[in-house]
């Protein structure tokens, strides 16, 4: 699988697609990819995860969303990797530039930059096809990199002007 067959498959198809449609997509995508690439896929996404956790990422995810949790946080990481290569790469460059995405995926009218279980499509697919589990890969570290943000409202907008402006506190 090259980079850029990864990316046709989870570059989400239009800026407000929801998490299911998400989803949904990519599944029907991966079920048609044989057991080789979908370990090479798995991998992938695996790396993008590691590159892309961050304190800084998980700060620019608190201003959005007050994402606080482990868990949230991945699916904002999946979500970050449905936007693309090129804006995968700018935000997690600089994570202030998430305030550039013009349209947001909502929901009750609140920006919702998730997608759930996006990391997990490709085990799935693979588990139901083969009743064996992908192989593990380590995720490298147990904590992300950087220094942790601050939460303070002054220290957030200091360090996400853009964001702070879009998503006011």
């Amino acid at each position: 699988m090259t980079e850029a067959q990864f990316w046709a498959l989870v570059t989400r198809t239009h800026a407000t697609q929801s998490s299911d449609e998400c989803g949904a997509a990519l599944k029907q995508q991966l079920l048609a990819l044989d057991s080789d690439s979908l370990k090479a896929f798995d991998k992938m996404f695996g790396q993008l995860l590691r590159k892309s956790y961050t304190w800084d990422l998980w700060g620019a995810a608190y201003v959005v969303t007050g994402c606080d949790s482990e868990h949230a946080f991945t699916e904002f990481q999946c979500f970050l990797i449905s936007l693309g290569e090129q804006a995968f790469n700018d935000i997690v460059a600089n994570p202030d530039n998430l305030a550039d995405i013009a349209d947001w995926p909502k929901v009750d009218d609140y920006a919702y930059p998730f997608v759930e279980d996006y990391d997990l499509m490709a085990g799935q697919v693979y588990e139901d096809r083969t009743g064996e589990e992908l192989p593990f890969v380590p995720s490298g570290s147990h904590t992300p990199a950087g220094k942790k943000f601050n939460n303070k409202p002054k220290f957030l907008r200091k360090a996400y002007p853009k964001l702070s402006n879009l998503f006011p506190f």
